[in-house]
């Protein structure tokens, strides 16, 4: 592996690098966005539970939004509770703004990643193809071995940007479509509640129990 490594020049350095950070922020994202670390099942039916017996306590509601990602949503909207709905909608909207940009934490980064590393294996295609013809002017085409370090710089280099770049822009997208999905699930849950505690929506069967 470190031959390999050395034989693709300086430009493997940060390639690898990428490699590595892209690595982490993958498994850190897999961790994050799982659902039910975003929004837990029938959190909005166990809060309504908690509503109908009296005013949720503070600590409570603290506790609701240290929980998840929803929580912290339904949080803002359970402060703002005795307000109007277009003032717990506001609260709502204010903290979900936060809340995306969390779960969006490292996305950019990782696309930025996918985008770099084919351009970084085109470099070292480049700087491998200059040693090629600076051997070709020095020696011509009778030493092989002057010729192939070049070669063997370019194609490593290449192939190594792009088995980085495809993996991490295939997770981007998969995260992009995750974070998607779980905004609109969220604004979803967090308008149920918003129309539930005004009245002017009846509660879901599992809300109801």
């Amino acid at each position: 592996m470190f031959e390999i490594i050395k034989a693709g020049g300086w430009v493997m350095w940060p390639i690898i690098i990428c490699s590595v950070v892209a690595l982490a922020i993958i498994a850190e994202r897999f961790w994050t966005l799982q659902r039910n670390r975003v929004m837990p099942k029938h959190l909005v039916a166990q809060l309504y539970a908690s509503v109908r017996q009296g005013p949720m306590a503070p600590d409570q509601i603290q506790t609701l939004r240290q929980g998840s990602a929803l929580g912290r949503i339904l949080a803002a909207g359970l402060t703002n509770m005795n307000h109007s709905r277009e003032v717990m909608k506001e609260g709502i909207e204010d903290t979900g703004r936060h809340v995306v940009h969390e779960l969006e934490r490292f996305i950019n980064t990782l696309g930025t990643i996918a985008a770099i590393t084919p351009l970084l294996g085109l470099l070292g295609t480049v700087i491998g193809m200059i040693k090629v013809f600076a051997a070709i002017t020095s020696q011509g085409l009778g030493n092989p071995t002057a010729l192939a370090g070049g070669i063997s710089e370019a194609l490593i280099t290449t192939a190594t940007g792009l088995c980085v770049a495809i993996p991490s822009l295939m997770f981007y997208r998969f995260f992009r479509g995750r974070i998607d999905e779980l905004v609109i699930g969220m604004e979803q849950e967090a308008m149920k509640m918003v129309e539930v505690m005004h009245g002017e929506r009846e509660p879901d069967s599992e809300e109801a129990a």
